[in-house]
């Protein structure tokens, strides 16, 4: 049996698991694996200056926003993206900045294994990212929740999903990012890996 083979039976045991134990549903064939991987390589980008210093910016920004404005943000966004190409200050904003840049610049690094990057603040909200998510608040998500919610050593799973348009199974790793002056989080980052790269 071919690796690639044998790593589409794996995966697809992982989403079968899923299915019969929805009590289970961030166990997978892979968990282990991921979180050694957010202990490790996804730790170290959440440690990098640029994303620490794009977190504490934002965070003096947003921290004390009501649910109303983080709403009519999260709104605006998605707004922007169904526009198409015209005006989308929010987003160029938010993917013109220095630590959106570094993510983009490490997930073109690993030649498809990340497969979206992105960095919340304390409400939830993006500060960078790899990529045009499809919405800007992640605080109503496990991703955000089960990171940064959870306090400084928390690494958060997510179960296996396919996606149609790479037609990759993939599944999000998210982790704190922590200030290093206090040991607090100050928010979070979520990474999806390709399963595809996982042996």
């Amino acid at each position: 049996m071919s690796q690639r083979v044998a790593g589409q039976a794996a995966i697809l045991a992982g989403i079968t698991l899923v299915a019969i134990a929805p009590s289970m549903a961030e166990e997978h064939e892979f968990t282990q694996e991921l979180l050694e991987l957010g202990r490790s390589e996804l730790a170290a980008i959440v440690r990098e200056p640029v994303v620490i210093d794009a977190v504490r910016t934002q965070n003096a920004r947003t921290g004390t926003l009501p649910q109303t404005e983080i709403d009519a943000l999260d709104t605006q966004w998605r707004a922007e993206i169904d526009a198409g190409s015209g005006a989308q200050p929010l987003i160029t904003e938010t993917m013109s900045n220095a630590a959106s840049q570094y993510l983009a610049s490490v997930q073109d690094g690993t030649e498809g294994v990340y497969t979206e990057m992105f960095v919340m603040d304390a409400v939830g909200l993006n500060v960078a990212q790899s990529t045009v998510t499809s919405d800007y608040w992640q605080g109503d998500e496990a991703k955000w929740q089960d990171s940064f919610g959870q306090g400084a050593d928390a690494i958060h799973v997510s179960e296996i999903e396919y996606d149609e348009s790479s037609q990759v199974f993939q599944s999000q790793v998210s982790l704190p990012v922590v200030d290093p002056d206090t040991g607090a989080p100050i928010g979070a980052i979520t990474v999806g890996i390709n399963l595809w790269y996982l042996e």
